[in-house]
């Protein structure tokens, strides 16, 4: 059984998912591009999530947001679903689009952790051998220099209806993240931060696939190295060493005071309190929780 997540308004993560097999299925293109920007929009403007930087490669994707309204999950179901739905209808697929247990959220627990894997989001393409600098990414790419703009998202042509619920237009806001109170100081950290990972990927070997051969690959294809297995999955993420323990003793009293309801929840479901920032028990079996009566 997998451990539940403690789900709190206010909460930066970094969030992670790949496609089924590490399948190419997102591999750049102008409708796929369209698709995952505009439900991106979509999805953040519905849930209230604050959306700081972005990264969708061939087969996986990157997020780094703020869960102002402790709905992560309903976001990310909404996305993944339509995201899932619209690109496979793309490619003529009917199966899985995504890996089970590859879903991934991490939260960020200090604004250098912010800054940090923010960086690693956007330089992704470069650590990965494609392209010898983020910017000439032809998937979505968010750029340092866009914090504090929004563009307007057209609804894509494929797949959706004109009739349908989801709006003609979007708005996706590229914001700062919490604990940055000037837009500029944070822009020069993060591009001095990705600049650093950029120079430290070219170091470690030679040669880039580069767009062209990135943008010929069959959405059917995958990487011919090996998935690494049974590797750590971290729930928390934070430089500072006494940070990060603050963050896993918080989790494991969640844990601890979550399994301590379950056990009363099991025998008289009434009398069942569970901690604050439990979700599913709350949204689905309508358990009293702390914080929300």
């Amino acid at each position: 059984m997998t451990a539940p997540r403690q789900v709190l308004p206010g909460v930066t993560y970094l969030v992670t998912h790949r496609c089924t097999q590490r399948r190419y299925l997102l591999r750049p293109s102008k409708v796929t591009n369209e698709v995952f920007e505009y439900l991106l929009a979509v999805a953040a403007d519905r849930f209230g999530v604050a959306v700081h930087a972005y990264c969708v490669m061939s087969n996986h994707y990157h997020l780094v947001v703020t869960d102002s309204r402790a709905r992560l999950p309903a976001f990310q179901q909404f996305l993944d679903a339509l995201v899932a739905r619209a690109v496979n209808a793309l490619l003529g697929r009917w199966e899985h689009f995504w890996a089970p247990g590859s879903y991934s959220a991490v939260t960020l627990g200090t604004p250098e952790a912010i800054v940090d894997k923010a960086a690693y989001v956007l330089a992704n393409p470069v650590a990965a051998r494609l392209v010898r600098l983020g910017r000439k990414w032809p998937g979505l790419w968010s750029s340092p220099g866009a914090f504090g703009s929004s563009r307007m998202v057209q609804r894509p042509k494929h797949f959706f209806s004109e009739n349908g619920s989801l709006p003609e237009r979007a708005e996706l806001r590229l914001t700062v993240p919490p604990g940055f109170n000037d837009v500029s100081n944070y822009r020069r950290a993060l591009e001095a931060a990705v600049s650093h990972r950029e120079a430290e990927a070219s170091r470690r070997g030679a040669g880039f696939l580069g767009v062209k051969r990135v943008l010929s690959q069959r959405p059917s294809s995958m990487p011919v190295t090996e998935d690494p297995r049974r590797a750590l999955r971290p729930r928390v993420a934070a430089r500072d060493k006494w940070k990060r323990i603050e963050l896993l003793g918080r989790l494991k009293g969640f844990l601890e005071d979550y399994r301590e309801a379950l056990e009363v929840w099991r025998e008289r479901r009434g009398a069942a309190v569970f901690p604050a920032g439990t979700y599913l028990m709350r949204i689905a079996h309508g358990a009293r929780c702390a914080g929300f009566g």
